[in-house]
């Protein structure tokens, strides 16, 4: 029997290997564009596993072919074939365009995967050179294939570098500046000092011609069209923020002008913008789409990667190999299926991206500054004027018609490929983040908890937050509602910060800045001064669900209820389950949260609420009926950070606001939103890109734009 388990593998081995790394490419090309719009694990998980798997199952195919031990069974009788196979597997190391990194750690690790590449081009080229004092006929097809391959793994290498942070970081700072040469100048002050004339008082410095980079009028105006030229100003903007990843702030003069751009905007086009821009981030840190479209110098490697891979196949195909290894026709049908299957993920890759925002962005700025080029260098009427029209203008202006002609084709070929493979059989293809907001409630999670022993046993598995996640969080769609109110209420905001002092006093308010601007509050207050942000955050959460559940629905008030709700359920989820997101301003969060959930079960226990597993409505009912009036820090001294009756003391204040509560609730949690947002880790919103995106992260981008925040410097000139 082991004999044969033994035979069989020997026999099969490498195809099977060869195969399933061909089918672990194919799988991450057209599902790795899924993480940024979903976060349900089921799709997630299988993309973390095959990511994993692709570059080991690569590595072992290569050392199986380095390696065969005279073995002549299976595709080991073809040593021709087996070498062309190595090329293939280098080929996938490099992986599909659509990922190159599934965690912004792994961008770090880029210089592992050089040392990966070098060790398995250099065994792939030992087997190459064995083969050639043999007589190898596929040497040419195999030597075009290692150049396809070097080209796409090094692609890949170079994606991780530029992605990592400290690369990224430097790319972003500005060339140094010494600034007035002091030593030449300071003789000058000294000569105002004594009453002398100098320089500096003669010779004005001459005022610089405004750019496209400096005046925000010369952007596209985005309500005289559609999409196109809201496009063009979000990548101007763009490249302003991007370096707030790399913990880098932005001088006043670029909070001034994408304030005015943003300002001017709806809600809808707004949010379009952050998401846009957080797409292109998505592309830099976790793709090789911004390296294959924004930086044109690599689009020649690009096509000799292609047209190399496309020759190799025409080649293998003329030497018909099938008549000279007859016996072997599965390993001939597997090799035409490498080739095939590389040059299918090239087509579609190529008009993918061609048709992404990054395509049709640095393609109209090559095209339109070509042009302008060549405007610019007309020379005066004269005898030379015909002859420079027809040798250099003339020329420009047919190759950029040209240009245009082909990538209207290419476009129209590429929208129709997306239509058909993701828009249609993918729905979610439309999204440009999962356009979901998590949910959890901290009362649910208190009526509904697992078994002593269970609950022992996950958490020393370490699969306590996994089963929490699929157990007691929920979702719920971010709509059109939900949007304007948030836009509404930071542009208000936004309007009333002229100055970046006042800026930052908007971002450090906890809800302490809407109830002061609201009638009838001042009861409220205290409950937002000086306490700590995770505290805050606990007691509103539970005074929200307190209100929600023991109140019948207004229709005039319905609209701000469902927001409170909403956005009480997604701030306890980012303090619970996100504390990498919310680390910042967490502080004991985690303690306060287990404290009050050990209290709320003791008297759902003594009350016999938890017995009877009634709902919601009757758990909050019960809280409310408790006479609160001793403070509950008075019983309970400091030991305990519980909340539970403090809410309870909160929800009772708030019901004393009758119709106008939950206005006055909706604002105070989009505050709250806001004091995270500005001050959560910037690193953790890269993170969260590949986890089909966050709430917060369009939030705390959205505010930048609107000069809103502490991530702003005072630029001063020389």
């Amino acid at each position: 029997m082991f004999h044969w388990i033994r035979q069989w593998w020997d026999t099969w081995n490498l195809r099977a290997v060869i195969l399933f790394s061909l089918f672990l490419q194919t799988f991450l090309f057209f599902s790795a564009p899924l993480r940024k719009r979903t976060a349900n694990s089921l799709v997630t998980i299988p993309i973390w596993l095959a990511y994993n798997l692709a570059d080991v199952t690569a590595i072992f195919g290569v050392g199986l072919i380095s390696k065969p031990c005279g073995n002549t069974l299976g595709a080991y009788a073809n040593p021709e074939l087996m070498t062309f196979w190595a090329p293939f597997l280098l080929l996938h190391l490099g992986g599909p365009d659509t990922i190159t990194a599934f965690a912004l750690q792994d961008n770090e690790l880029w210089l592992r995967h050089l040392l990966q590449l070098v060790v398995q081009l250099a065994t792939s080229a030992y087997v190459f050179i064995l083969t050639l004092s043999s007589n190898n006929q596929l040497w040419l097809p195999t030597l075009l294939m290692f150049i396809s391959a070097l080209i796409k793994s090094t692609e890949r290498t170079h994606s991780l570098y530029l992605a990592s942070w400290r690369r990224f970081r430097d790319s972003m700072i500005r060339k140094p500046d010494p600034g007035p040469n002091y030593h030449n100048i300071k003789d000058e002050y000294s000569n105002q000092e004594s009453g002398l004339p100098s320089r500096l008082e003669i010779v004005e410095a001459p005022n610089p011609e405004p750019s496209a980079g400096d005046n925000n009028e010369l952007l596209p105006d985005v309500t005289a069209g559609p999409n196109p030229y809201l496009l063009e100003a979000v990548y101007h903007h763009f490249e302003t923020v991007k370096g707030l990843i790399a913990d880098l702030k932005i001088s006043s003069s670029e909070r001034d002008k994408s304030r005015s751009f943003f300002l001017k905007l709806t809600p809808k086009q707004a949010f379009l913008c952050v998401e846009t821009e957080l797409n292109f981030l998505y592309d830099i840190l976790f793709t090789k789409t911004a390296l294959l479209s924004a930086y044109h110098k690599f689009t020649p490697i690009r096509i000799t990667s292609s047209v190399s891979c496309f020759a190799a196949f025409l080649l293998f195909h003329l030497m018909d190999p099938k008549h000279k290894f007859l016996h072997h026709n599965i390993d001939v049908e597997i090799t035409y299926a490498l080739l095939l299957g590389t040059i299918i993920h090239d087509v579609i890759a190529f008009f993918v991206i061609r048709t992404s925002d990054w395509g049709l962005v640095h393609w109209s700025q090559i095209e339109v500054k070509n042009i302008m080029e060549g405007l610019d260098s007309i020379p005066s009427v004269d005898q030379t004027t015909i002859t420079w029209f027809f040798f250099a203008f003339l020329p420009r202006v047919i190759l950029a018609i040209f240009a245009f002609i082909l990538w209207g084709i290419c476009f129209m070929i590429g929208y129709t490929v997306k239509v058909v493979l993701f828009m249609l059989i993918i729905p979610i293809m439309n999204r440009r983040w999962s356009g979901c907001i998590a949910q959890y409630n901290m009362i649910f999670y208190c009526l509904h908890p697992r078994s002593k022993k269970w609950d022992m046993l996950i958490g020393n598995l370490g699969l306590t937050n996994i089963l929490d996640g699929r157990k007691y969080v929920k979702t719920k769609q971010f709509n059109e509602v939900l949007r304007d109110f948030i836009f509404d209420e930071l542009k208000i905001k936004s309007m009333e910060a002229n100055a970046i002092e006042t800026a930052k006093e908007f971002c450090s308010a906890k809800g302490d800045w809407v109830l002061g601007r609201e009638g009838g509050c001042d009861n409220l207050l205290p409950y937002t001064l000086h306490a700590d942000y995770d505290k805050i955050l606990l007691l509103w959460h539970i005074a929200t669900e307190l209100c929600y559940n023991t109140e019948d629905n207004n229709s005039e008030n319905d609209k701000f209820r469902e927001i409170s709700k909403v956005l009480s359920d997604y701030m306890s989820y980012l303090l619970i389950m996100e504390p990498s997101m919310m680390s910042a301003v967490a502080g004991t969060a985690q303690i306060r949260f287990r404290d009050t959930c050990a209290e709320a079960k003791l008297f759902f226990q003594d009350t016999g609420v938890l017995d009877k597993e009634e709902d919601m409505i009757q758990a909050c009912n019960s809280i409310l009926d408790v006479h609160t009036v001793v403070n509950p820090s008075t019983v309970k001294g400091d030991k305990s950070k519980t909340v539970l009756f403090d809410a309870c003391i909160l929800a009772k204040e708030l019901k004393k606001l009758d119709n106008n509560k939950w206005k006055i609730l909706s604002k105070v949690w989009v505050e709250l939103l806001s004091y995270a947002a500005c001050h959560s880790n910037a690193n953790s919103h890269g993170t969260h890109l590949s986890k089909g995106g966050q709430l917060i992260s369009l939030v705390w981008l959205l505010m930048v734009h609107l000069g809103l925040g502490d991530r702003f410097e005072v630029s001063e000139r020389h």
